[in-house]
């Protein structure tokens, strides 16, 4: 009997643990896989040399709709999907920096950059984040 306790114990644990992946899957974002190398130093990306300056990046193949980086400090970057959590790519669709937030045209919705939830709680999804590498202290590696 204690053996069987166990097992389903153990079963039970297992199946309650999710990874955080699953929690950012979202059905109108679909998954391109990409990697994008940015130097601070350019002057197009010069806003990262900075804490708390998002930038957007439009680069062609970069996410599905573009991201949006920001420096939290000189270990910390966030980057995130620039396409609206709650919309499929549209020519609306493309969020906008407004201070700390990403809003989205689309149904105006703000979400903050720090943690990607909308304002309010509003939406279904949040934004959708991109694996940061700092590769220096002005070069970092945007990836999914």
């Amino acid at each position: 009997m204690k053996k069987i306790f166990t097992v389903l114990s153990l079963l039970l644990f297992l199946l309650s643990c999710t990874s955080d992946n699953i929690r950012y899957k979202n059905p109108y974002i679909p998954d391109y896989a990409f990697s994008i190398t940015i130097d601070a130093n350019l002057p197009l990306y010069s806003g990262l040399l900075s804490p708390i300056n998002p930038v957007l990046i439009t680069n062609e193949n970069v996410g599905a709709n573009g991201i949006i980086v920001m420096k939290i400090s000189d270990s910390e970057f966030k980057a995130w999907e620039a396409n609206c959590p709650n919309q499929y790519l549209s020519s609306c669709s493309r969020m906008v920096i407004n201070g700390l937030n990403a809003k989205c045209p689309c149904d105006n919705i703000e979400y903050n950059l720090f943690n990607g939830v909308g304002l309010n709680k509003e939406g279904e999804y949040t934004m959708k984040p991109y694996r940061v590498d700092i590769l220096s202290p002005t070069i970092i590696r945007v990836s999914n």
